[in-house]
């Protein structure tokens, strides 16, 4: 059964549905093939007939297999209604928002079938740990899970997991938001205390980009540079490219295989938007995002274990690929992956623009310097302040919609002073110069302590690093006898 909650498909985009009905489609010639019950049989029929209905009700035609809604255009189109033009647009390659206080996220969390992290999760998280919960679980940044409960279970009862997350290098140079996934996984490695890989898909940028072969790897020893300054423990760390890793992993490669299997192309098209005239290695490239989700891709880590769940940090835009792995996962016989997902970080121009590797002022780069960095503040960083000082001093600024105010929220440790700060930009007393003064001193030295950090990253470290080899850890239960 598609990996959606009960009741909650009529709040699904037709993408999801379309792709929720293939699945269960497939399920249901599967338990027919199989001579299940009738009662099983006619409860998974009933089921698809009323994906259908939620299909026809929300598409406004039938549903055909071989006919996927297709994407919504990137423009506000005349034939389209005010409510459907301010919709936001989420997947693994386009964010699309037109508000100046950007994505909603209580509604993707509707869309998407994932749960809200709430105040009573963060306490859970902190009694397991015994850890102040990291400023991005606190703030909100992190803001929907699937199955963390599940992760905390088997915590508190002894049992192992591990983490993955992954980054897809299609340049040399990071942006400072490319950091958010990677500070907060490097914390959950270090209160959870659990083995991480990390996956550079580097195969991904060379079937999406214009990039040679040659230069996508080289895009990934780069970047794994910038991730390795974060500070990850190299005992517990193996972080691997696609290009390398996968010729010499049979184990990984079966599992890739075992995905595509199960998923079919009217499945990919749904979930992904895929069109006839994408390539087939566009096509087939989800299972290679799937596979590290399974601990037997890791035979050098894990051995032969396939009960070992993993949890993945990542923004939410990835969560597609992951909503189709958590549909193959009981069909192959893998526990479900759970997912952490972050809120996108804007780009200087407002959170409602695209940040971009090509326009190097939508963002901090982490190769800027001090005097670079104060320029891009002060000139680029879309203000939520007033149009004269007075008139500021009167009404005060607006914190949802500035941008400087919102790169503190992430940046910026001391809850209490982002409280001050806050109350005092929106009441007038703090200008919007001021604000970005603020911000300024936060970024310099957070930059230049990175930059600090690569620089003693060597060629060999990061050899290390990507070196398939077992892994270290101090975590009771991972036992392999059993």
């Amino acid at each position: 059964m598609a990996d959606m909650p009960n009741g909650e498909q009529g709040c699904a985009s037709p993408l999801e549905l379309f792709n929720s009905i293939a699945a269960q489609g497939e399920l249901v010639r599967s338990l027919k093939a199989g001579k299940a019950s009738k009662d099983e049989i006619d409860s998974a029929v009933k089921l698809l007939l009323s994906l259908k209905m939620s299909y026809k009700a929300t598409v406004g035609e039938e549903y055909k297999a071989d006919c996927p809604p297709a994407r919504p255009a990137p423009e506000n189109s005349g034939g389209l209604n005010a409510a459907e033009a301010e919709e936001d647009f989420v997947d693994p390659w386009t964010v699309q928002t037109s508000s100046a206080k950007g994505i909603d996220y209580d509604k993707l969390i509707v869309r998407f079938g994932s749960s809200k992290i709430d105040k009573e999760l963060v306490n859970r998280i902190e009694r397991a740990t015994g850890q102040k919960p990291h400023r991005f679980l606190r703030r909100g940044i992190f803001f929907s899970h699937r199955d963390m409960n599940q992760i905390l279970d088997a915590y508190e009862n002894k049992k192992p997991f591990y983490l993955y997350t992954g980054r897809g290098p299609s340049s040399e140079a990071m942006h400072v938001g490319h950091l958010i996934p990677f500070i907060f996984t490097k914390w959950l490695q270090d209160v959870f205390n659990v083995p991480l890989v990390i996956q550079m898909t580097d195969d991904e940028k060379y079937l999406w980009k214009d990039l040679t072969l040659d230069q996508a790897y080289g895009y990934a020893v780069e970047n794994a540079k910038d991730i390795i300054a974060c500070g990850f423990d190299i005992k517990k760390t193996f972080i691997f490219s696609d290009l390398d890793y996968m010729g010499m992993s049979p184990g990984f490669y079966k599992n890739v295989v075992k995905i595509q299997k199960h998923v079919t192309f009217n499945q990919v098209k749904g979930i992904f938007g895929f069109t006839d005239s994408d390539s087939i290695g566009k096509i087939s490239f989800p299972a290679i995002q799937a596979a590290p989700s399974f601990s037997n891709s890791f035979p050098q880590i894990f051995r032969d274990r396939t009960d070992i769940q993993c949890l993945i940090p990542c923004a939410i835009d990835q969560d597609p690929y992951f909503r189709m792995t958590r549909d193959v996962a009981p069909r192959i016989g893998y526990p479900k992956p759970a997912l952490l997902h972050s809120t996108f970080f804007p780009a200087l121009q407002g959170a409602q623009t695209k940040m971009s590797a090509s326009d190097p002022n939508s963002s901090i780069f982490l190769t800027d310097t001090a005097k670079q960095i104060k320029t891009k503040v002060n000139k680029h960083a879309f203000s939520g302040g007033r149009d004269t000082i007075e008139e500021h001093r009167q009404f005060g600024g607006n914190c949802d919609v500035d941008v400087s105010f919102m790169y503190l929220t992430f940046f910026l440790e001391d809850d209490d002073k982002l409280e001050q700060i806050r109350k005092d930009y929106t009441s007038g007393d703090m200008l919007t110069g001021e604000l970005k003064k603020t911000l300024i001193e936060v970024l310099q030295p957070l930059i230049a302590e990175h930059q600090a950090r690569r620089k003693e990253v060597t060629d060999e470290i990061v050899k290390e690093f990507m070196t398939p080899r077992e892994l270290s850890y101090d975590f009771q239960c991972f036992c392999f006898d059993t």
